[in-house]
């Protein structure tokens, strides 16, 4: 199956990294390389530097990328590990990094890797497939509270309780294998009127799935303040998001890192000493224009936010 890949904002993400032809950037998350491929044709003594934590996007961008410089470099991994990144190519700090969230098209589409409610497939969701943990021991293995946990938190599905049920109940006499036996389960869990309005009765179960299998948000978190602390005065954070879970954690940390005084109301003179870290340069985040989206309708939810370092 050929790697097809969009790049979302394409224009808005390079106007944004302000790249320097000699500076260094990361793309943690390269899939087909679409913002990559731009990236690197605007570097001429620097580096780029590719991150993926799947094998086969690896594979895509690196004969993509090397036909147009060698000034590029690919690592395997989840972008948590960052700074670990960073260290093993005795790199101390960047001018860029883009971050761009969520499962790709080509993951999607692709039928052997079961993120799509659309494509019948084996339960796995794994970005990564050396994880231990897929989408089949999720379904199957999670107790109750843990899967109405995951589906309201993840996905904030209304009808988490009654899925949750339909699902112990069919687990108790069959494993569940196949990405449409589960969606058949949830279509009978969820009344057909009201399965008649909106998307598809899956979609957020399925997206609550995949968050818990790769960990989407917790790693999120964790990396924002990890980047920062990496880059350069005036380094450049970019970081697309596909849904408001993602999009408010991406928010409400650029805008702790952007805090200064951290003092209680009650004082009147600063004593904290606590200086901002970063500027924020999107007070509303971007969004694709109506053109991109009619061109690539799965760019329609996603949101472009950006930081400077100070």
């Amino acid at each position: 199956m050929e790697f097809n890949h969009i790049p979302i904002m394409l224009d808005e993400v390079i106007d944004n990294l302000d790249i320097k032809p000699n500076g260094i950037y990361v793309d943690l998350t390269v899939g087909g390389a679409g913002h990559s491929t731009e990236i690197l044709k605007r570097i001429k003594n620097g580096k780029l530097i590719c991150v993926d934590q799947d094998e086969e996007a690896l594979v895509v961008a690196k004969d993509r990328l090397l036909k147009i410089s060698d000034n590029v470099l690919f690592y395997k991994s989840n972008f948590e590990n960052f700074k670990e990144i960073l260290d093993y190519y005795g790199i101390d700090k960047v001018d860029g990094v883009l971050l761009d969230i969520g499962v790709s098209s080509y993951q999607i589409d692709n039928g052997k890797r079961g993120f799509s409610y659309m494509i019948d497939a084996p339960l796995d969701m794994r970005m990564d497939r050396d994880l231990k943990k897929s989408a089949f021991d999720v379904v199957n293995y999670y107790s109750s509270d843990e899967l109405e946990y995951i589906f309201y938190n993840y996905g904030e599905e209304k009808w988490t309780k009654r899925i949750v049920e339909f699902i112990v109940n069919y687990r108790k006499e069959k494993l569940i294998e196949a990405t449409f036996e589960l969606v058949d389960i949830i279509e009978r869990a969820i009344p057909k009127s009201v399965r008649a309005k909106g998307g598809h009765p899956a979609k957020r179960v399925f997206q609550a799935i995949r968050i818990e299998v790769n960990r989407e948000l917790e790693v999120i978190k964790k990396v924002i303040p990890d980047i920062v602390e990496r880059l350069n005065k005036d380094g450049r954070l970019c970081i697309i998001t596909f849904h408001s879970l993602e999009d408010r954690i991406v928010k409400e940390s650029f805008k702790e890192l952007a805090r200064g005084c951290i003092c209680p109301k009650e004082l009147y003179v600063c004593v904290c000493n606590h200086k901002p870290k970063v500027k924020i340069l999107t007070k509303k985040p971007l969004v694709p224009s109506k053109e991109e989206m009619n061109d690539n309708p799965r760019s329609k939810s996603s949101k472009l936010r950006v930081c400077s370092k100070i």
